[in-house]
Formats: C-alpha cells, sequence, structure tokens
C-alpha cells in the first residue's frame, strides 16, 4: 500500500509518549493523522511538527476521555470520517498503590479512561471499517493483564479487560475485514509512572524499554499479523509461557522484547 493509500489513523492519548511515537511511526507511513488527548497545549505543537516533517495531514481533537460530551466528539468524528482506516486506543491512566490505599474516586476515573474510552471508540469505529471492508483496531492493554499480583489490582483488571476485548473483536470481525491487535507492554519510560505514583528512575533499568522500542516492535507485531504483542524487555520465554495460559496458545504473541537493546 502507497503511502497516499494508507487513510486517516486516529490515536488517544495522543500528546505525549507511547501515542506521540504511534503518531510519529503512522504518519512516516503515510497515514494522515487525528490526534487526540486532554492536553491542550501539547497536540498543536506535535500536530505541527508532524506536519512539516512528514507532509500528511493532521487533525486534533482536545478531548477528556473520562467527560461524556467530549468523548461523544469523539465518536462523532469516528463516524463522520470515511477515510478512517485505524484506530490506536492508547490513552490510560495505571495506578501502583494497593487496594487498601488507593483512592476509589481515581479507581473510577481509571476504569472510565481504561475500559469504557476503548469500549465506545471501538463501537463508535467498527461499524465503518465492517461496512468497508477494511480497517485495523488497536488496542493498548498491558503486560500485567497476564500479571495482574504485579502492579494495582483495579488497573490489570482493566487492561485484563483490553485484552479479553481485543480476543473478542478478533473472533468476531476477523473474517469481516477488521484487523484487531492487543499489545502488552511491559515497563516504558514514560510520564504514565509518576502519574501512577512510581517514578519510573525507581525501577531496575533493565525491565525498561523507551516508548520508541515499544511502538517499533508492536508495529512490527503488526506488520506480521499478530493478534497479541507482548512488548517487554528479558524473559521472553517465560513471558511467552505465562501469557499462553491466559490468552491461549493459538494466538500468535510478538516476543519482540528489546530486541533493540
Amino acid at each position: 500500500m502507497t503511502a497516499t493509500q494508507q487513510g486517516t489513523a486516529l490515536i488517544t492519548g495522543a500528546s505525549s509518549g507511547i501515542g506521540a511515537v504511534y503518531a510519529d511511526r503512522l504518519a512516516r507511513r503515510g497515514f494522515d493523522l487525528v490526534l487526540v488527548a486532554r492536553n491542550h497545549d501539547r497536540l498543536p505543537a506535535l500536530a505541527g511538527r508532524l506536519a512539516v516533517d512528514t507532509g500528511r495531514k493532521i487533525e486534533t481533537i482536545a478531548a477528556d476521555l473520562t467527560n461524556k460530551k467530549d468523548i461523544a466528539r469523539v465518536e462523532a468524528a469516528i463516524r463522520a470520517n470515511r477515510d478512517l482506516t485505524m484506530l490506536v486506543n492508547n490513552a490510560g491512566v495505571g495506578a501502583t498503590a494497593p487496594l487498601l490505599a488507593s483512592d476509589i474516586e481515581k479507581m473510577e476515573e481509571m476504569i472510565a479512561i481504561n475500559v469504557n474510552a476503548p469500549t465506545r471508540l471501538t463501537y463508535a469505529a467498527a461499524p465503518g471499517f465492517v461496512a468497508r471492508g477494511a480497517g485495523t483496531i488497536v488496542n493498548i492493554s498491558s503486560i500485567v493483564a497476564v500479571s495482574p499480583e504485579t502492579l494495582n489490582g483495579v488497573y490489570g483488571g482493566s487492561k485484563a479487560f483490553v485484552l479479553a476485548f481485543s480476543q473478542s473483536l478478533q473472533h468476531e470481525l476477523g473474517d469481516k475485514g477488521v484487523r484487531v491487535q492487543a499489545v502488552l507492554p511491559g515497563a516504558t519510560a514514560t510520564e504514565f509512572w509518576g502519574i501512577a505514583g512510581l517514578p519510573v528512575q525507581h525501577l531496575p533499568t533493565e525491565i525498561v524499554m523507551t516508548a520508541e522500542d515499544m511502538v517499533d516492535a508492536a508495529l512490527a507485531g503488526l506488520d506480521q499479523g499478530e493478534k497479541v504483542t507482548i512488548a517487554e524487555p528479558g524473559r521472553v520465554e517465560c513471558l511467552r509461557r505465562g501469557a499462553a495460559r491466559h490468552v491461549g496458545p493459538d494466538l500468535q504473541l510478538g516476543a519482540r522484547i528489546a530486541l533493540w537493546r
């Protein structure tokens, strides 16, 4: 497929970290972009830089995906865009504190972003993809989806939902021309950790990968048709065996675990 035939990719959580890297990589692959994030300041700067660097058409939507009116605007934009060929459900928040030390209001907000938002946006995109006979949905889960005891249990549960939801979509939409990939990153050097209460500098360096490496791993998996791609430094075979117990041995698990290190 040539650069002029890629269509448009909508990426949530696109103002920084993994989402911003997806924006860069997909624009360079020939996609026009719709960038969605709640950070009103970063979006225009990123969009402007990518437009200059890649020559692609870049639109932005400043939206808080926990706000019903805001998410409705994003859903409407998805339904109206007949050039949309990819949805990257990347927006998410995390937590590292155990249950008894967690604020239930924060947990509810996390569920809204990690579970409700990708569900609603997928429901907005999927009918158009099916009608056009083509489309790709990338759902960013986490390695904690298959290792829920590692971090906060509500966070792990929300990411397990994303994985299970992706598997269901693969089963339901695969024969209708729609590709679905679940990406399970390990510790990635982004703002996520500081916001979650555990700065990335406090993690062992050998388990941390850059956002660039993570996204490149995920895209390599997508190119090879993987349904589930694990991106985490080290412990490749251990992760494959552990993930297989949870997601089934029939799925292709991409262990592109920091081969770039």
